[in-house]
């Protein structure tokens, strides 16, 4: 007798390595399984068949479509389906919960989410932003279908409340992508699929079902971090993505395996897809990429400029959270490569040149410089200006100039940003500022004028007619 909560639906294609897995783990739930096929030519159908599954085929085009079909496909008698990829575990926890699921105890809920781990050659991928992670697999059989808007990134939307279940982990696991080629050979699949519906984003052919919300539910969460993902530029955004998942979300904690994933799928396949959707876009039309992009060019330097700040400040900070004893302190990042420390010490290096130059004795540690009879100063991490380095990097990178004159511009103004400080370092060690008590704090002086001439800098620049696109 089958249970009378819910029904599964699982989708395959050869997936004999996973399948007995699965249907072992949801066995004791003694649910009516339903199997939708897509080619199988190895052992998956007559597990299906042993097993006394229903099954189906249909011919895969893309996973929201392949869902789609599934959920019209099967008659599903129970008042709730859960819906599963065929490389994905009910656990031990989460098949207790299931157990003791009864849908009047759910009588407003329409949607459960269930907190996945995922896991890559046998690593369970816990930072980088993959945990917790929340997937709508369960929801009443009436309210719930598959997200035709997506191209590659499957989901499912439901009408009404949904609630998440935090205990209780879906597992996944593909034991196929243990051989490297077959992740890339899966991965270069989807970069197409990714790479033609940002071009039918942008060019306003497909939109998004779900309304965005950072504060939403997961799935809202996500459509939010998509069209911001959107908005950033080319190219640049695989390296934003990659330092904000290995330093903001530690996945450098993951590991030699855990950072493997995460460039592999966090910088290598992004970039992908972002040099497949400029390939594309040449060969839809012969005129430069840039002048497709639907997006007001103000809105789209905003966007761009406030997530480079927020990544360049971000990386800066997070850097020296993890190089920095206690926390999440990393002794590799500390010992090899701590560029924070390398900063540091050139600043304080270079002060003790000039000084030496100019005939006053001095003495450095690694975070102190005294000018004998003088003064002196600490040199925190807070001194080095990665603050307003961040921010006229984000500024000029934003700004719509061609990338030579961006680069050269910008080089300035580090260059500038840098020499001031050494300057000012320079002043404090020899004067001790009691004496200048009618001037402001140096912090206040030296942001004061440094910003002033950026400023002026930045107009030059921005008049400049010889380099405007």
């Amino acid at each position: 007798m089958y249970n009378k909560e819910f029904s599964f639906i699982i989708l395959t294609r050869n997936e004999e390595i996973h399948l007995p897995r699965l249907l072992t783990s949801i066995l004791p739930l003694q649910a009516e399984v339903f199997v939708m096929d897509s080619g199988s030519s190895d052992q998956t159908l007559e597990i299906c068949k042993d097993s006394h599954i229903n099954t189906v085929f249909h011919t895969f085009e893309n996973h929201p479509k392949q869902w789609h079909y599934a959920l019209r496909a099967f008659e599903i008698r129970t008042p709730w389906v859960i819906c599963l990829d065929a490389d994905q575990v009910v656990s031990p926890q989460l098949q207790t919960l299931l157990s003791n699921f009864k849908s009047e105890d759910h009588e407003h809920i329409n949607g459960i989410y269930f907190n996945r781990k995922n896991y890559f050659k046998g690593k369970w991928i816990r930072h980088g932003g993959y945990f917790p992670k929340y997937l709508l697999k369960m929801f009443r059989t009436t309210a719930g279908w598959s997200d035709l808007a997506e191209n590659m990134d499957h989901r499912f939307i439901v009408s009404g409340k949904t609630t998440c279940w935090k205990e209780g982990y879906l597992i996944e696991e593909n034991l196929k992508e243990n051989e490297i080629s077959f992740w890339i050979s899966k991965h270069n699949t989807y970069s197409d699929l990714l790479a033609t519906e940002e071009i039918e984003r942008r060019q306003n052919i497909r939109k998004q079902s779900i309304k965005p919300s950072l504060f939403g539910t997961p799935d809202q969460k996500n459509a939010w971090l998509k069209r911001l993902w959107w908005h950033l530029p080319l190219h640049i955004r695989p390296f934003l993505y990659f330092i904000y998942r290995i330093l903001l979300q530690r996945g450098l904690l993951d590991g030699k395996t855990g950072l493997i994933y995460h460039f592999l799928q966090g910088f290598w396949f992004r970039m992908i897809v972002d040099i497949k959707i400029e390939e594309k876009m040449s060969a839809y039309q012969d005129i430069p990429f840039q002048h497709k992009c639907q997006n007001p060019p103000a809105v789209r330097f905003t966007v761009c400029f406030l997530a480079l700040f927020i990544c360049f400040y971000g990386f800066h900070l997070g850097f020296i959270g993890l190089s920095s004893a206690g926390g999440f302190y990393s002794k590799t990042l500390d010992r090899h490569f701590n560029y924070i420390e390398a900063w540091r010490n050139f600043n304080i290096r270079t002060t003790a040149m000039i000084l030496e130059y100019l005939e006053y004795k001095v003495t450095t540690t690694s975070s102190r410089l005294h000018v004998s009879g003088r003064a002196g100063f600490i040199m925190v991490y807070s001194c080095l200006g990665y603050g307003i380095m961040s921010f006229v990097s984000a500024f000029v990178l934003s700004y719509p100039k061609p990338l030579v004159s961006r680069i050269k511009f910008l080089l300035l103004c580090l260059s500038t940003i840098q020499t001031f400080n050494i300057f000012r370092l320079t002043m404090i060690a020899l004067f001790d500022q009691t004496s200048f008590y009618f001037l402001p704090d140096h912090h206040v002086l030296y942001n004061t004028l440094l910003y002033i001439l950026l400023s002026f800098f930045i107009f030059i620049w921005l008049d400049d007619p010889a380099d405007k696109l």
